[in-house]
């Protein structure tokens, strides 16, 4: 709502205070305190031309005031348009460019004060281009008041301070501040970045509430509640007219909370309270929120503010209610007296007090007055049928159960129990109904929220009602998510369990919250307890950290998507072909997706006339048509992705005829013959090993294989030796690591012979890495190393593979799908706290080897953050003695020690102080060099290792500091100490004074000796130690602490009291009647302390039992009364003091005889004397000056016969039945003890005493200070000093 719009609304009600529109109301206000400005000019409302520029400024009181400025509520810094500047008290805010959107509320803050102020922007007028030239600039720009309506009234005279919030003020008239001031606490502690701020709306509007937490430094994700009131939880009331919302800023990790008021009511108005917490964080903020009637300005209806103040709908039912006819006036603010609630004090005062009080107050309809203190009254009657009624609202936990108590007047009435209305008839267990003498429960059982609504106890005519609303427990996840490695295709089930059936669960990846798209890749699933997210088909994309979440916590798993083995259904084979014949390699695999190369000896194959390469489904094909010689060799399928092959070989069988002698000798024909590398033969193990051997020879040869000096034959099944004409073949079938070595191949016939050797390689894939081991750990990453694998498989080591797990799961999960090459790696994306294992594979040429052992395992963690608050508390010249505080992050592992170092000027070489780490937060390092000046630093260790180092400001020199002696006398030692004799005194005195002082005590002017008494001193404090007090102790201590020519006194006044002597003298002075008078002298030794009282006994002289007369007596007569006649007796006295009774009496020479009946005494005619006297107060009130949270209390002594009433005012108040103040009285000495002041308990405090002989008056005042923050305290000291 704008100024302007608020100016019609005052021309149309009228104006008046809000003050006064308070009490007119029907609910009872509460007193509004006004604040104490902290700006001494405040800016103007302004208006000025669209495209110009204007500047709004302000004055402070103090110099050093903070300042901010805000636009619509939101924070303005200085950019392009704005301009904030500040020169000591004075502050300015330029705006640049005016436009239309510029035309809003701007404010400005200082300390506990906003002001807020308009900015207008009026269009640029067309003549203006057609302004002379020469006229002045300023002219256009400068803001013309606007006219003041007839209705408005005059402003009041500037020394009276008025409060007016409905009338818009004139542009060049200071706006009125808040009655709320902001809380600007954001800047300097808390969770919050952006607090809500208290905000208005008129019935039937929207309002947002926004509150915004910076997650940077935060371990969890905030959670944030929101209360009306101090208890009522509004998570539970989200519906029509209230919403809560949640967002995360990826980029500014950001949480902003909004809490959103639709078709805002009348009952919506009061306080409002916002708690946000993470983990051990927790921050809050109180706001406030103003539901304003609607004001219909247009055809405004005379009869529609007659409303009736009842709810039950009926048009002539309820009391007319006319206070919106009041007509508005501004009303005198006076803040020199506190605040009170003037319908307290005319619910007080007599009828004939009314018209005084509402005239001092500013009360002018006099008729709603009364009205309205008629139904206090009639509020305040008693209940006929209720002794006890519902409290106005209940709380209590879903599933747990909740008993609901009233009490009658009339224990045999009967009542019936509501739920929303309706009567609530017993059944089953769900709610119980008891009766108990006057007491009445319901007792609901398994609360629901269906249990969520109003209850009432009906008695005859009379109910009570309450609200009943229930709190849903937290969700907690009993079984957490696990860790999955998948093959791409494959189908993925992450599933949960959480506390509760039927609750509402989020899930989340990478952060995204994860919801049902139209290509149905999601679909969650609930079984009673138990949560599944589902994927179908998992791919590659589907890899990430997938959260689930509930209200009461979270679980993380990992998704790992892996391409699918490749399995060989049908491999190729060994082919042996004719010239012009056609050679055909087939290969089957297990993916049909799959395609693959084809090579010859190493060399790709292509596609040509007569090689033909096809891939049909999973089968795989080379055709080579008409084949050659030159086609003979090694062919191999390598399917692409995939780290395996398939080989096989081509034999080309070319028919020869030739025309040989007979006799041929024969003869080898092989070109791989020897041991080097190139003529090795290796195979895979596994695989089958075929050799094939040409030989010649008429008549054809016998052919022996041996292997070393063994020969080899078909004994073992998987060997097998073949000759043919022209060929001898030796095959073994799954080749094995023992089958490697040198064969030779003997060839023989009856012309010679001739022998070759092949050497065979047998390649298998590697054996597992050794010793696993995790070197370090971080945050979320570990470094691992492990040493490699005693055999290659006779061939090169590509890299490894590394996988983890979690130790409670049976799950591993790859961290690389390609071969890593060396033996240190870092794993990443692992859980802070949580416990794992690695293993290792091996890689080489041939394939991958088992894993190896698994590590030990280990939780990730991070370093703890550097030490605070590092400082040097002690320096000597061969010592420093440093402290600080632990870290403000420890993280999952525990703190192990602290390492204190430090360093020489001008070197790089950091020492150790001590041997290892320290548990304090305090060393002393002794043994250095005197003059040196050092650099010291301190880290913090955990598993992780030493965290970041704090560091003193600037290196400090190994050199004493001369500090004046000081006694720091304990307040218990500034009056007298009191012991008795025999007791042990033992006084700690501390002191402070560098280089050490030299300490002495005396007692009056002689040094104490050890006999007498003892004395320890150290560098801080001095002990003096008595071990068994004597009468001689008592005296003046004095202690004297000296440096060099400075020194400083303090003395001890030591009193040893002991038991009193006997009275002394005691007499029978007269005896008449059944009366005896005593008189005695006070004892020699009264034991070093005052005689408080004696003890007066007699006793019959035919028992001698004694019986005590009086106690405590003060005087030293008395009249002993009431004995019995004929009976003679005697009387002893005792004597009295702090410690106790004399140890003997004083008794009594002879004694005294009641005569029997017939002697009449006839005592002496006097006349009494009037002892009355009028109160008269001998000691009379101190003004005090004390300080906020410390108890104080206000002596006086009065003095009056007979004793006199007591009362005590604070400002003319009664206080006699606060429970702040405790009255005291003690032989006319009376007290006013004041637990704890505030500021508000400042005042004149007055004690009256009266007696039927007068009365006397005494009263002081009392100042309360604030508190003085321990840094003004160490400043005033060293002032001081």
């Amino acid at each position: 709502m704008t100024i302007e719009t608020e100016r019609r609304e005052a021309d149309c009600l009228g104006s008046v205070s809000h003050a006064v529109e308070e009490r007119s109301s029907f609910k009872m206000p509460e007193p509004v305190k006004k604040a104490v400005s902290a700006f001494a000019k405040k800016p103007k409302t302004q208006e000025a031309e669209e495209g110009s520029s204007v500047v709004f400024t302000a004055e402070t009181e103090k110099p050093d005031a903070k300042v901010k400025w805000q636009c619509n509520s939101k924070d303005i810094a200085s950019g392009n348009r704005y301009v904030i500047a500040a020169d000591g008290n004075k502050h300015s805010l330029s705006i640049q460019a005016i436009t239309k959107e510029d035309a809003t509320v701007y404010a400005v803050i200082a300390g506990g004060s906003k002001v807020k102020f308009e900015l207008k922007v009026v269009s640029k007028p067309e003549a203006l281009a057609e302004a002379p030239a020469e006229a002045p600039a300023e002219s256009a720009a400068e803001p013309q008041p606007a006219p003041a309506p007839e209705q408005t009234p005059a402003p009041p005279p500037a020394e009276t301070p008025t409060v007016d919030q409905t009338a818009a003020p004139p542009p060049d008239a200071p706006p009125a501040e808040d009655g709320q001031p902001p809380d600007t606490r954001q800047d300097l502690t808390g969770l919050f970045t952006e607090r809500p701020q208290s905000g208005e709306v008129t019935v039937g509007g929207n309002i947002t509430f926004v509150a915004k937490v910076n997650a940077e430094s935060l371990l969890k994700k905030p959670t944030i509640k929101w209360f009306k009131g101090k208890w009522m939880d509004l998570a539970s009331k989200s519906g029509k007219h209230l919403q809560l919302k949640e967002t995360y800023d990826r980029n500014s990790k950001v949480y902003t909370f909004e809490m959103q008021v639709i078709a805002a009511k009348a009952n919506f108005a009061g306080g409002y309270r916002c708690e946000v917490s993470s983990r051990d964080k927790f921050d809050s903020c109180n706001f406030e929120l103003t539901v304003h009637e609607a004001c219909v300005t247009e055809g405004f209806d005379i009869r529609a503010a007659f409303r009736r103040t009842s709810t039950d709908g009926k048009e002539d039912s309820g009391e007319l209610d006319f206070s919106a006819l009041l007509k508005k006036r501004t009303v005198q603010v006076s803040s020199s007296e506190p605040d009170v609630d003037v319908w307290d004090i005319l619910s007080a005062a007599p009828a004939s007090e009314y018209q005084k009080i509402a005239f001092q107050y500013g009360i002018t309809d006099l008729r709603g007055m009364l009205k309205r203190l008629k139904k206090m009254k009639k509020e305040e009657k008693k209940s006929e049928a209720f002794l006890k009624k519902l409290d106005p609202a209940y709380q209590v936990t879903k599933g747990h159960k909740i008993k609901l108590a009233i009490e009658v007047a009339n224990p045999d009435v009967d009542v019936k129990w509501l739920k929303n209305g309706q009567e609530i008839h017993p059944t089953g267990s769900k709610y119980i109904f008891e009766s108990v003498g006057n007491m009445r429960y319901l007792t609901i059982n398994h609360c629901s929220l269906s249990d969520d609504a109003a209850y009432s106890c009906v008695v005859g005519e009379e109910k009570c009602t309450t609200e009943l609303f229930v709190k849903e427990p937290p969700i907690q996840i009993v079984k957490n998510l696990e860790d999955q490695m998948v093959m791409k295709g494959e189908r993925v089930e992450l599933e949960c369990e959480v506390s509760e059936e039927g609750a509402n669960v989020k899930w989340e990846k990478d952060g995204v919250e994860l919801t049902r798209d139209e290509s149905f890749k999601y679909r969650f699933k609930k079984d009673g307890c138990k949560h599944v997210l589902i994927i179908n088909e998992a791919t590659k994309e589907d890899c990430g950290h997938y959260k689930v979440k509930t209200n009461g916590g979270e679980s993380v798993a990992e998704l790992l998507v892996q391409e699918k083995e490749l399995e060989v259904y049908q491999s190729i084979a060994d082919l042996t072909v004719k010239a012009k014949d056609q050679a055909v390699f087939k290969c089957e695999v297990s993916d049909e997706n799959v395609r693959g190369t084809w090579y010859k000896n190493g060399v790709e194959v292509k596609s040509d006339t007569r090689i033909n390469i096809t891939h049909i489904g999973r089968i795989h094909k080379l055709t080579i048509d008409e084949v050659k010689p030159e086609d003979e060799g090694d062919y191999t399928f390598v399917p692409d992705g995939h780290a395996f092959n398939l080989s096989a070989k081509l034999n080309f069988l070319e028919v020869k005829i030739d025309y040989v002698p007979r006799q041929d000798p024969p003869k080898i024909h092989l070109d791989c013959m020897g041991r080097t590398a190139e003529s090795t033969i290796v195979v895979v193990a596994g695989n089958k090993l075929r050799l094939d051997v040409p030989i010649t020879g008429d008549p054809a040869p016998t052919v022996i294989w041996t292997k070393g000096e063994k020969v080899v034959t078909e004994g073992d099944g998987r060997v097998h030796v073949e000759t043919t004409k022209g060929h001898c073949v030796f095959t073994i079938e799954g080749a094995e690591r023992q089958d490697e070595g040198v064969y030779s191949v003997v060839v023989r016939n009856p012309a010679g012979e001739d022998t070759a050797d092949i050497n065979v390689k047998v390649v298998d894939v590697p054996d597992p890495p050794l010793a696993v081991r995790v070197v370090s750990v971080g945050e979320e990453s570990c470094i691992v190393q492990w040493d490699p694998p005693l055999y290659d498989g006779g061939q090169p080591i590509i890299g490894y593979v590394l996988e983890r797990k979690k130790k409670k799961s049976y799950r591993w999960m790859r961290l690389n799908f390609d071969p890593y090459p060396e033996t240190t790696y870092e794993a990443k994306r692992m859980i802070e706290g949580v416990a794992y294992e690695m293993r290792v594979y091996a890689v080489n040429g041939i394939g991958m080897s088992r894993h190896s052992l698994s590590s030990h395992p280990f939780v990730p963690v991070a370093p703890t953050s550097e030490p605070i608050g590092l400082c040097v508390d002690d320096i000597s010249d061969t010592c420093i003695s440093l402290k600080w505080r632990r870290p403000e992050r420890i993280g999952s592992a525990e703190l192990e020690g602290y390492g204190v170092e430090y360093c020489k000027e001008g070197t790089d070489e950091w020492l150790p102080a001590t041997e290892g780490l320290t548990d304090r937060t305090a060393l002393t390092i002794r043994g250095l060099t005197t003059g040196d000046k050092l650099q010291f630093r301190v880290r913090a260790h955990n598993m992780a290792g030493p965290s970041a180092p704090a560091t003193l400001a600037q290196p400090v020199t190994i050199r004493e500091i001369m500090q004046r002696p000081k006694i720091w006398l304990p307040r218990n030692l500034r009056q007298t100490l009191i012991r008795k004799v025999g007791d042990t005194v033992n006084l700690v005195i501390p002191f402070q004074g560098k280089p050490r002082p030299q300490v002495t005590w005396s007692k009056e002017g002689e040094p104490l000796k050890p006999p007498f008494a003892s004395v320890r001193n150290s560098e801080v404090d001095t002990i003096l130690f008595i071990r068994k007090t004597d009468r001689q102790h008592s005296g003046k201590y004095d202690l004297q602490v000296q440096i060099e020519n400075v020194e400083d006194t303090a003395s001890v006044m030591l009193q040893v009291v002991d038991l009193p002597g006997p009275p002394e003298a005691l007499k029978i002075m007269d005896v008449w009647g059944f009366n005896v008078a005593l008189e005695w002298k006070p004892p020699k030794d009264n034991g070093n302390c005052e005689i408080s009282g004696y003890t007066i006994q007699k006793a019959d002289k035919k028992t001698m039992e004694w019986f005590t007369v009086y106690e405590q007596y003060r005087r030293t007569n008395c009249v002993v009364s009431d004995l019995i006649m004929g009976n003679e007796y005697v009387f002893r006295v005792y004597a009295i003091n702090l410690v106790g009774l004399s140890q003997d009496p004083c008794n009594t020479k002879d004694s005294a005889y009641i005569q029997k009946t017939g002697i009449a005494y006839k005592p002496p005619s006097h006349k009494d004397h009037d002892f009355s006297e009028a109160p008269k107060f001998t000691h009379p009130l101190v003004n005090r000056s004390v300080i906020a949270g410390y108890n104080a209390t206000l002596s006086c002594s009065v003095r009056g016969i007979p004793k006199p009433k007591v009362t005590w005012y604070k400002n003319k108040m009664d206080i006699s039945n606060e429970a702040k103040y405790r009255m005291l009285s003690k032989q006319g000495v009376l007290t006013l003890e004041i637990r704890k002041p505030c500021l508000f308990d400042g005042g004149v405090y007055t004690c009256k005493a009266v007696n039927a002989s007068g009365e006397d008056i005494v009263e002081c005042k009392l100042e309360v200070r604030p508190q003085i923050a321990k840094e003004e305290k160490k400043e005033a000291k060293k002032r001081e000093d």
